[in-house]
């Protein structure tokens, strides 16, 4: 991505930088300019994705007239070990000293979400995922890091054989995955405008004939009821496998016709022993409980296959996140394709990245038991 150079960069970095960063090259201004290298690492297992903070670094180092040497350690979309330096920076100290708070928000998060994309499409490896973070984004430039850092996460995958991410919900950030366009079909508020579940169906297959239709079926709550009178409407473009059902069940009810005995019941018919394997409450909960669980895929999937709509899919978001990803595989639940936001991180304290000086005019120096940062330290 290019990043064009703002003249009024150094005024932006000057009030988005801790204070402390902007007294420091004062200071280092005043009484001499030294050369130093600054190590960034994270305190947990990460994949690597420094490609937005790096492009950043040289626009910075256009509109500035500096160089900067950089030694990025792992290439992107490789694991790094907690505490493994993902890249080393060298150059002027009184270039370098006030970059630091703005070049740790644009590494930490996009590492740690793209590690949880890349354990997602390995938790699935046979399902493609389509990244819908961008709504759950807090404004541009996370959207930015969150697209990015689903595609690396996603290639990381691919190269261990998962679909991975195939695409996701935005124009802006598509080419993260190699997408002319973003992909999507409705909302709810459009089943509430056309004041059904098939009138909203109609209307955008008449508006976009050529486009894959995907059909939100949980706006009444008959999930069921409302898929098959789409399929029994379309059943030409259901025979030809470009219908798929999106199931997005809010947790506060279950899916048409089910209750905590049938949850069971059905998945006693398809993946029993997932029951028998479950740890926790939350992965009880995505197995037989209330919103988009295993037992409600598979009794889409069931009633679709009854009523002769095999080549129907069934398209599955609401928190699909590592661990419920998981359990969907426990299950072998019956997913076509996922959409999903939460690869963003849930405990954003994971995601502070850090930055230590470890060479001051080619001498070796760090604060106390930051040694393992050390060039050359295994």
């Amino acid at each position: 991505m290019d990043l064009p150079v703002d003249p009024d960069l150094n005024a932006d970095i000057a009030a988005r930088t801790d204070v402390y960063f902007n007294r420091t090259r004062k200071v280092v201004e005043h009484f001499g300019d030294a050369r130093v290298t600054y190590a960034v690492f994270l305190r947990r297992p990460v994949i690597s994705a420094p490609r937005l903070m790096l492009e950043w670094l040289e626009a910075v180092s256009a509109a500035r007239g500096t160089a900067f040497d950089v030694q990025v350690t792992h290439d992107e979309g490789a694991w790094v070990g907690a505490g493994e330096p993902l890249v080393y920076i060298s150059g002027n100290f009184s270039q370098l000293a006030d970059l630091e708070t703005i070049l740790l928000q644009k590494t930490g998060s996009p590492c740690v979400a793209a590690h949880h994309a890349y354990q997602m499409a390995l938790s699935l490896p046979l399902v493609p995922f389509l990244a819908m973070d961008a709504r759950h984004c807090a404004g541009s430039e996370m959207q930015e890091l969150m697209a990015y850092a689903a595609a690396v996460g996603s290639r990381a995958a691919q190269r261990e054989g998962a679909r991975g991410f195939i695409g996701n919900a935005t124009d802006g950030t598509a080419h993260y995955f190699d997408a002319a366009h973003g992909y999507g079909t409705m909302p709810h508020a459009l089943i509430g405008y056309a004041g059904s579940t098939l009138r909203a169906a109609e209307m955008f297959r008449e508006t976009f004939p050529d486009t894959p239709l995907t059909v939100l079926v949980d706006y009444f709550g008959r999930e069921i009821t409302d898929a098959l009178e789409v399929c029994d409407r379309f059943p030409d473009v259901a025979a030809a496998g470009k219908l798929s059902m999106r199931l997005d069940t809010h947790g506060g009810r279950f899916l048409e016709g089910l209750d905590p005995a049938e949850s069971y019941a059905v998945l006693e018919r398809h993946a029993p022993g997932a029951i028998r394997r479950y740890r926790s409450d939350a992965e009880l909960r995505a197995l037989v409980g209330t919103g988009v669980s295993a037992a409600a895929i598979w009794r889409m999937r069931e009633a679709l296959d009854a009523a002769g709509y095999k080549s129907v899919k069934i398209v599955a978001s609401s928190g699909f996140n590592v661990e419920k990803c998981r359990v969907m595989a426990d299950a072998r639940a019956p997913i076509d394709l996922i959409g999903t936001g939460s690869f963003i991180p849930d405990h954003w304290g994971e995601t502070y990245a850090t930055a230590d000086i470890v060479e001051y005019n080619g001498e070796a120096r760090v604060k106390v038991g930051r040694e393992f940062l050390l060039r050359g330290r295994k």
